[in-house]
């Protein structure tokens, strides 16, 4: 029996332009829809996968009555890991803001004079 976070291994025994179908044990098949091949767009599921490969998925859903999973390649995928790392790596190595309050601090006696030229000259 599979549990929905599982990772499984499975072969791919058939592809239709919204899926492909994955053979779990000789009990179990389960469903790769398409928006679970990869996180960028897929034009072509053969592109990712082909009958006969062995892939690994992850178990998002499963139907105990009928033996179906639901299952995912993209849940897998480190590059979404890693595209959060580089993220916080380039967030962590900004230079620090010298513009803050004490830059409108040291501003707002100026721009009151001129403001209250401006109105006495209008």
């Amino acid at each position: 029996m599979f549990h929905i976070g599982d990772i499984v291994e499975g072969k791919i025994t058939g592809i239709q332009p919204y899926g492909a179908f994955v053979l779990l044990d000789n009990n179990t098949s389960g469903l790769i829809h398409i928006s679970e091949i990869s996180d960028g767009y897929v034009k072509d599921i053969s592109h990712f996968v082909h009958v006969g490969d062995i892939v690994k998925v992850k178990v998002i859903d499963f139907d105990q009555n009928s033996n179906q999973a639901r299952l995912s390649l993209k849940a897998l995928h480190k590059k979404r890991a890693k595209s959060s790392r580089q993220f916080m790596q380039r967030k962590a190595s900004l230079p620090e803001m010298k513009l803050g309050f004490s830059s409108i601090a040291n501003k707002l006696n100026e721009w009151i004079e001129n403001a209250e030229k401006e109105k006495k000259e209008s």
